[in-house]
């Protein structure tokens, strides 16, 4: 079931290998955050992962800052793609 960076299908990616951009970051945690909000719903009581969630969102927030004081052009096109309101 685990699938590695490189073979996930990353529709931001710069180059055919990008795993390593501000973009595919976003949209590997974003991936990951939807993974545990389903877990979350058939497992409420797992204390363990939310902590888990909660460094991969404000992974992503942070990533999100960066990118948009960088470049805001990507920065729009990202939350464009991922459905991300802001």
């Amino acid at each position: 079931m685990k699938q590695s960076k490189k073979s996930t299908t990353n529709t931001l990616a710069i180059h055919e290998k990008d795993v390593g951009s501000a973009e595919v970051q976003i949209e590997l945690l974003s991936k990951k955050i939807a993974r545990l909000s389903e877990h979350f719903k058939k497992f409420k009581k797992d204390k363990h992962s939310t902590l888990g969630l909660e460094k991969s969102v404000n992974r992503r927030k942070k990533l999100l800052t960066y990118l948009k004081r960088r470049d805001p052009e990507s920065y729009s096109k990202v939350l464009k793609q991922l459905n991300l309101r802001k």
